[in-house]
């Protein structure tokens, strides 16, 4: 490793500034698709509760914070990484997808969206993101 200490950095800014925007998606969500009348949002209960209550319009902006969360996190990641980028740029895709898979544990939604999410949302957008980094890159 040319800079471990570059490396953690960029790990660390990745996944802050990944959840900022993952949470940023999800928060303004709330405030663009009114929820179900029923469903407090704020809590993990009646969000289960109230699941056959959702349209496919509700999972919109998750997922979006998701796949742009682990998109920019990645991102950034990979632009401060001194080596390795491909595996730090990866890694960020699988501490993102580790969230997603704990948020469906904890928050049951349909298996269509668990589906997309898990499938599309986090490792294919952290190697995007290393694609974007490097273009030139003969895979």
């Amino acid at each position: 490793m040319k800079n471990p200490m570059r490396n953690i950095a960029a790990l660390v800014s990745g996944i802050v500034i990944g959840s900022i925007v993952n949470y940023t998606f999800i928060i303004a969500g709330g405030f663009m698709i009114e929820p179900p009348a029923s469903v407090d949002m704020s809590d993990a209960q009646s969000i289960a509760a109230g699941m056959e209550y959702f349209t496919p319009v509700h999972f919109l902006f998750p997922f979006l914070g998701h796949a742009l969360g682990t998109l920019v996190g990645a991102l950034v990641t990979c632009s401060m990484a001194s080596d390795h980028k491909v595996l730090f740029t990866l890694f960020i895709g699988v501490i993102f997808l580790a969230g997603g898979i704990a948020a469906t544990i904890m928050i049951p939604a349909p298996i269509w969206f668990v589906l997309c999410d898990l499938l599309i949302a986090y490792l294919p957008m952290a190697w995007l993101a290393f694609r974007l980094r490097r273009p030139n890159l003969v895979s």
